[in-house]
């Protein structure tokens, strides 16, 4: 036995070989035969399904079979159904929702999640992702799979052309994949591109030479007879993406070489260009679709045998007599009546009479009631198949449009709940390949695309980092020429409160010059205010190059960011009207509360945000109404943290009280003002008598000691007089000074604040200039045909 057994293991040994062989591509890596049989392994996994895809499709639609006039009479039940289940399915384009996974308000993933939600919204309708998606549709519907497929091109003069996502719709024929039991075993995909001659020589010839020759050149004549290929003869060129190896090749039928092999050119998180297919009922354990037709197949034959007799007995269904003639045998006459097609009455002759039976009317009639009958009959049990399909499909009739009036309100909704019920399962899916589908494009995006490009394709008005730095820069600047001006103005308000040199002391003077210059302190104060919290603001918002950087981490933005999509269905327009009711309604009831806690308390702003989403929630209403509720929780902060207004009541009273306060106020300051004054005009009047006093003392003096000295003693006089004068006049200037200051003051903040105005003007148009200046310095995208 031990002599047996490498004997016995040396043909499994070399069956091993040549199944290595056969179907691994590492084994040889320049030769296509491996990858071939791949394909070709996977095309006959799939051949039964094609085949009868093929017969359902001309059952659906075919010209040449519906105007042929001699055809046996049909039922379309087939179709119509189609053309219900289409509809119910998807019916109107997905628009690419990308929302932050977690709603914290952090600045940078939310413009992320914006710039890259307006990114894919253009990327979706420069793509045509409606006809693409009703493509998917139909083959979901008739024949359990669809099948999108992804690409980047980058070429092209005009701006969208130049970088663009492509999305296209793939034949069930022209997309493979390793044969596994679910997708996610799946190793490999396929995608077939139909290229002619030339076309192969400018996509091939830099790669593998003149291989491209060798390729199975034909001209599709099914595809040609139905409308949907030309004369020129194409080969079938299958691009695959090996994601075990991570590699992409390009094979061809006859090509012995692979045309074409590289290094993914889209680095996607789940390696293929294309999503899960979107699929239907699967045969189990498989990836193989069964048509939802096969499991009515038999009521649509058994439908179209008894409207074929159906119609054959109404033809037959024609009152036709026979009379009493001298020439006609009786068999002939019988089998002329029967044979004959004339539509109304026909009356045949009989020359025996008497065998016909001698029926002594003159006309004797063909019998009708039971052609009638058997027409009831055959009727009656078509509307049963045809209640059986609708069935087996759970189509309604208040899917298909028609209801009965006897029936109430809630069977109706029943009805429709019950057949929505069992589409729900195909309209999740297209929802699902929708969702995907935006990932796959913002990934594309993302990576590929360049960043004026993505500018361009948002609108969006994020400062680079540079125009942030100089607009803080600016209004630095601004703020430290206000905190100068600020202070010369404390100085000049310092010297206008000390009295004059040489003025009697006395109370500090509260005119007109003290109260203008405190005035204008005070909204210097508020503009270096107001600036700080601008420049706080302006540092605090994302910059491009964050928003950029973070979109650019793959693993952030999957974390971070939450792609979906809305609703591809239908839309009930009363049920709608019903939702956005509930939805006032709720909204109605939380508004009122909210606001009460808020205006108790200021503070609670985001708490009470965060409820009204919330509550919101179930009503999706997109971005827009989060943003709004994220605008209106920042204005109840910021209003928080300003004075807080009081009832109209207690406003009154305090209104009342501060004008009494004023009054009093006003009055003391006039009681003092005057006794200041009176004392004022006492202390001068004594002052002066004190002078007259002196002055009279030292005349006399002057006059008793020396009368011969009268010249000098009025020389004296003068001089005193002079003196007096000269003080008062000092005095005049002072205050004239005083004012001229206070004047040139005002004067100053005047001009800050026009310049102020300039300068914030100068910001915005350097602003312009370097956004300008920034796109026109971003190279361009080289051009070409990606691999």
């Amino acid at each position: 036995m031990a002599d047996e057994a490498p004997g016995v293991n040396a043909p499994i040994e070399e069956d091993q070989r040549h199944d290595d062989l056969e179907f691994n591509p590492q084994l040889e890596p320049s030769k296509a035969t491996a990858w071939l049989n791949l394909i070709e392994e996977s095309e006959k996994a799939f051949e039964e399904w094609n085949d009868h895809a093929d017969k359902i499709e001309r059952m659906y639609a075919n010209i040449a079979f519906l105007a042929d006039r001699y055809r046996d009479k049909e039922f379309a039940m087939f179709w119509s159904n189609m053309e219900v289940i289409k509809p119910s399915i998807y019916a109107k384009p997905p628009q690419p929702v990308v929302v932050t996974k977690f709603k914290d308000r952090r600045p940078v993933p939310n413009a992320a999640a914006e710039v890259l939600e307006r990114c894919n919204q253009v990327a979706f309708d420069l793509a045509r992702i409606d006809e693409t998606m009703k493509l998917v549709r139909d083959d979901v519907a008739m024949l359990g799979r669809g099948v999108p497929w992804c690409r980047y091109e980058s070429k092209g003069e005009g701006y969208y052309d130049s970088e663009r996502v492509c999305i296209d719709y793939k034949h069930r024929r022209d997309f493979l994949h390793s044969v596994s039991r679910c997708w996610y075993e799946v190793t490999w995909v396929a995608a077939a591109s139909y290229l002619t001659r030339a076309e192969a020589r400018d996509r091939f010839k830099d790669y593998s030479g003149d291989e491209y020759q060798d390729a199975d050149y034909t001209v599709d004549k099914e595809a040609r007879d139905l409308g949907g290929a030309d004369n020129r003869e194409r080969a079938k060129f299958w691009e695959v993406w090996d994601r075990k190896n991570r590699r992409v090749v390009w094979v061809a039928k006859g090509c012995e070489l692979i045309l074409d092999e590289a290094e993914p050119h889209l680095d996607l998180s789940n390696f293929f260009p294309c999503p899960q297919p979107a699929y239907g009922t699967l045969q189990r354990n498989s990836l193989v679709p069964v048509p939802d037709v096969l499991q009515y197949r038999d009521q649509l034959q058994e439908l179209n045998l008894l409207t074929a007799k159906i119609h054959a007995m109404s033809d037959a269904l024609e009152a036709k007599g026979f009379y009493p003639a001298g020439g006609a045998e009786l068999s002939e006459a019988i089998q002329a009546a029967i044979a004959i097609k004339t539509p109304g009455r026909l009356l045949i002759p009989i020359a025996n009479w008497a065998a016909f039976g001698g029926s002594k009317e003159v006309i004797v009639w063909m019998p009708m009631a039971e052609i009638a009958g058997t027409i009831q009959t055959l009727i009656a049990t078509r509307k049963e198949i045809i209640q059986d399909i609708y069935q087996i499909m759970g189509l309604s009739d208040i899917m298909r449009g028609a209801t009965d009036a006897r029936e109430t309100l809630g069977a109706q909704q029943l009805k429709s709940q019950f057949g929505s019920t069992r589409v729900r399962d195909k309209q999740t899916e297209l929802v699902r390949l929708c969702r995907d589908l935006v990932g796959i494009v913002s990934e594309i995006i993302t990576e590929k695309f360049d960043d004026v490009t993505i500018i361009e394709m948002s609108q969006t008005q994020l400062p680079t980092q540079e125009m942030q730095r100089k607009q803080v820069m600016q209004l630095q600047q601004q703020l430290s020429q206000q905190q100068q001006g600020l202070q010369r103005m404390q100085q000049m308000a310092s010297q206008a409160s000390q009295p004059p040199p040489g003025a009697p002391p006395g109370p500090p003077q509260d005119g007109p010059a003290p109260q203008a210059m405190q005035q204008l302190m005070q909204q210097g104060q508020e503009m270096i205010a107001t600036g700080q919290r601008t420049i706080e603001k302006i540092m605090g918002k994302p910059t491009f190059e964050q928003v950029m950087t973070f979109l650019r981490d793959n693993r952030a933005r999957a974390f971070v960011l939450d792609i979906e999509t809305d609703s591809t269905v239908m839309i009930d327009e009363q049920t709608e009207k019903q939702r956005r009711a509930e939805f006032i309604g709720a909204l109605a009831q939380l508004l009122p509360q909210l606001a009460q806690m808020i205006a108790a308390e200021p503070q609670t702003a985001e708490f009470c945000g965060e409820i009204l989403k919330f509550g919101t929630a179930p009503f999706r209403a997109g971005r827009a109404l989060d943003g709004a509720i994220n605008d209106l929780v920042e204005q109840m902060k910021m209003k928080g943290e300003q004075p807080r207004g009081d009832d109209p009541a207690t406003a009154q009273n305090k209104a009342a009280l501060e004008i009494e306060k004023m009054k009093d106020a006003r009055e003391k300051e006039k009681i003092k003002a005057d006794a200041a004054l009176k004392a004022a005009e006492l202390q001068q009047k004594d002052q002066h008598k004190k002078w007259e006093l002196e002055a009279q003392l030292a005349i006399e003096s002057e006059k008793l000691k020396a009368q011969s000295q009268n010249d000098q003693g009025r020389a004296q006089e003068i001089n005193l007089k002079q003196a007096a004068m000269r003080e008062k006049h000092q005095a005049d200037m002072i205050k004239k000074q005083a004012d001229v200051e206070a004047g040139r003051a005002k004067l100053d903040i005047t001009r800050q604040q026009s310049m102020f105005k300039q300068q914030d003007m100068q910001a915005k148009a350097d602003e312009r200039r370097a956004m300008q200046q920034f796109k026109m310095s971003q190279p361009q995208q080289p051009r070409g045909v990606p691999r």
